[in-house]
Order: structure tokens, then C-alpha cells, then sequence
């Protein structure tokens, strides 16, 4: 396997406009009298429509890597580009309006809230957004239906099991029609036939709304079901030599 810094090329069916690009991306935390470095010069592209799984050993980086995709972390070094917007040129209230545009979340533990419905959860983006209740729950119906939510959409989380959760999840990060999707173990909690949903809506949404997915996973058959697998090692990404 040939190390690189830059793990860029694009999948061949992908649109030629890039949605995000990483450059030169470093993190590094301070513990104690040391400082830690996470990534150090990470550099990647991913063209809208193009999905990407990335895979690595726990304590990698990986989840680091999404929180700085998705703006809730800042790197120390280096630039991330979303849809041509540079996110270091965001302030606070900015960055929020930009991610409830253009990034959706699917986090490995839900973070759904406890006191709203499954459908109030997936239509709270929208509602954020300033949009009808009424509207913005009809097409979190429609979201919760494709992931065989429907007949549990007026359940509380405490009433949903684990997988059940994550599919309210995946409904939320979908339902603004994000051009980047986010997710971290998406299919950890779900059972073969519904990943298997999950795996074709992630499809269908990459071939018609060009929208583009970045997949941490430890999942082997997920990641292989991607456009390309990159793997985090020390720091930055290299091609997965088992893909």
C-alpha cells in the first residue's frame, strides 16, 4: 500500500462538482505538558453524488475527522470547503444555518430528544429552519415511511428500540435534502434486511439528488458497498488495500 496525504480521486459516475474538500486538515489537542496530534495534513475531495466509506482502527481519528467535516469542531490547521464555502469564514450563527442547509447527521448513539415524537424529531430541522410544522412534518412522514417508520412515528425515543432510533436518525439527517451526508456507524444498530433499505435509499439519493455521504464504519460489507474506501492511519487517509 502507497502512503499518501491526499486520497482524492472520484468515482467515475460522480458529478464533476466537488461538495467538500479537506486541505492540509490538522488537528491536534493539548494533554497536559504534550500536545496530541489526531490528523496531521489530512487532504481529501469528494465529488457530489460520490459516497465514501472511511474505516480505521478505534482511537484513529475517525470521529474527529466528522466532527471537523461538520463544523462542530474547528481544525487547528488547514481548510475545509463545503458546497465552494469555506467553513473558517463562518461564524458561530452562520455555521449553524450552513450545516441545517447543507449537512446531515446520523451520530452512532441517536441524539434524538427524549420529550418529542419519532416524526417531531425527523421534521425538527426543518421547523429550525423556519418552515410550516405542518409541511415540515409531511415530508419527515414521508422520510420515516422509507425507513419503515411510518406506523412509529408518534412514539417517543423511550418507546423505540435501538434500531429503531437510528432509523429516526437517518429520517432526520435526510430531511432537509442535505448535500452532504454525515454518518458515523449508520447500520450498527439496524438488522440485516433493514440496512439493506438504508444501503438502497443512500443509493437512490446519490444517483438523484447528487447528494454526497461520508460513512465511518467498522461495517466491512457497509464500507464495501461504497463508491471508495479510505482508511485513517496516522493521522491522514490512505486507499483501503482490502477494498
Amino acid at each position: 500500500m502507497t502512503t499518501t496525504k491526499t486520497a482524492q480521486a472520484a468515482a467515475p459516475n460522480a458529478a464533476n462538482r466537488v461538495m467538500l474538500e479537506c486541505c492540509d486538515v490538522t488537528r491536534i489537542y493539548s494533554e497536559g505538558p504534550e500536545d496530541l496530534t489526531v490528523l496531521d495534513g489530512l487532504s481529501l475531495s469528494v465529488h457530489a453524488g460520490e459516497r465514501v466509506a472511511i474505516v480505521g482502527s478505534s482511537g484513529s481519528g475517525k470521529t474527529t475527522l466528522l466532527n471537523l467535516l461538520g463544523g462542530l469542531d474547528r481544525p487547528s490547521r488547514g481548510q475545509i470547503i463545503i458546497a465552494g464555502e469555506p467553513l473558517s469564514g463562518l461564524g458561530e450563527a452562520a455555521l449553524g444555518r450552513f450545516r441545517n442547509c447543507y449537512i446531515g447527521f446520523v451520530y452512532q448513539f441517536h441524539h434524538l430528544l427524549a420529550e418529542f415524537t419519532a416524526l417531531e424529531n425527523a421534521a425538527l430541522p426543518l421547523i429550525i429552519r423556519g418552515q410550516r410544522k405542518r409541511d415540515a412534518e409531511k415530508r419527515a412522514r414521508a422520510l420515516l415511511e422509507r425507513v419503515g417508520m411510518a406506523e412509529r412515528a408518534d412514539h417517543k425515543p423511550g418507546e423505540l428500540s435501538g434500531g429503531e432510533r437510528q432509523r429516526v436518525a437517518i429520517a432526520r439527517a435526510l430531511v432537509t435534502d442535505p448535500g452532504l451526508v454525515l454518518m458515523d456507524e449508520p447500520t450498527g444498530n439496524l438488522d440485516q434486511t433493514t440496512a439493506s433499505t438504508i444501503l438502497a435509499l443512500m443509493d437512490e439519493l446519490a444517483r438523484e439528488s447528487a447528494c454526497a455521504f461520508v460513512i465511518v464504519t467498522h461495517d466491512t460489507a457497509l464500507a464495501a458497498h461504497q463508491d471508495r474506501v479510505l482508511r485513517l492511519d496516522s493521522g491522514f487517509l490512505v486507499a483501503d488495500a482490502k477494498a
